[in-house]
């Protein structure tokens, strides 16, 4: 079966509405004159251009057609291009700087299998696989998703050059961040997992580590077998705290040699013999 063209999709949308061309026409000449802006006009000779394939539409003219369509522009934008791969390809960039990122929301009322009732033969307090799990999976649309807030929160991602926390928190993890939760007193912790580990940020970047206030100053604690110098700034003038780190998304198999190939990471004998000497062993 023959994928239709953004154009015929566009046309199929105009026609379902009961609007010919010259309507369009009409109609967006009253958006461009509400922007003030020409560029929102789409003309009868344009419309049919765009239609048969032999024009691609600007962004504003995208505009009037989400307006006078009746859908988000989002929707009218994925004809042309595939915007869910935009955060992998955004990953897969491979910065070496740690930053914080924002997760694309799209308006795409696309559908999302999810997981309706459990089996109830399975012990939740077990490992196991989701989909032996799962009894019945249904569809809901990702537009629910986002009001239910699941991603209630700020997201940050560990810069492939940034060992700061290695081998506890790996280059390239996604991580979450609380806003609402800021370092307070110093307090005994009963492993370095139960240590808060918070976001940071710097007049030219941003850390995640731990951290400590010591009279006006943040000190950055890295962990003992990075290899990273503990460093001071001061505070707010040189960083400032965004939040605490609540999850992380870990990889599992580090992403080393490209960082090896630039100069900013530990080469894997080093790591291995940092990790050995910590367990008292020889290597």
């Amino acid at each position: 079966m023959q994928t239709k063209t953004p154009g015929e999709r566009l046309r199929e949308i105009r026609a379902r509405l009961g609007l010919t061309t010259r309507d369009v026409d009409d109609l967006s000449r009253k958006v461009a004159s509400e922007k003030s802006n020409e560029d929102f006009v789409v003309s009868h000779a344009r419309l049919v251009q765009i239609e048969n394939g032999e024009s691609t539409p600007s962004i504003y003219k995208l505009y009037s057609l989400s307006v006078i369509y009746g859908c988000g522009i989002t929707e009218l934008l994925t004809l042309y291009v595939d915007l869910s791969d935009m955060m992998r390809q955004h990953l897969a960039l491979e910065h070496a700087a740690t930053r914080e990122i924002g997760l694309c929301e799209l308006e795409v009322p696309e559908k999302i299998s999810f997981p309706i009732r459990f089996d109830p033969a399975f012990n939740l307090q077990k490992s196991s696989l989701l989909s032996r799990m799962v009894e019945v999976w249904g569809e809901l649309p990702s537009g629910l998703l986002k009001h239910l807030e699941l991603r209630r929160g700020r997201w940050g991602v560990i810069g492939l050059g940034d060992y700061t926390m290695y081998p506890l928190l790996r280059p390239g993890s996604l991580v979450q961040i609380d806003d609402r939760q800021r370092p307070v007193v110093p307090s005994v912790h009963r492993s370095e997992y139960d240590r808060p580990i918070y976001f940071i940020e710097l007049r030219d970047g941003y850390l995640c580590s731990w951290c400590e206030f010591q009279k006006g100053r943040l000190v950055v604690v890295p962990h003992p077998l990075s290899g990273v110098s503990t460093r001071q700034y001061l505070v707010p003038s040189e960083a400032e705290v965004i939040g605490r780190v609540t999850a992380v998304a870990a990889r599992l198999v580090p992403a080393v040699a490209a960082q090896e190939r630039a100069g900013t990471a530990p080469s894997r004998i080093e790591v291995e013999a940092r990790v050995a000497r910590a367990a008292g062993s020889d290597v």
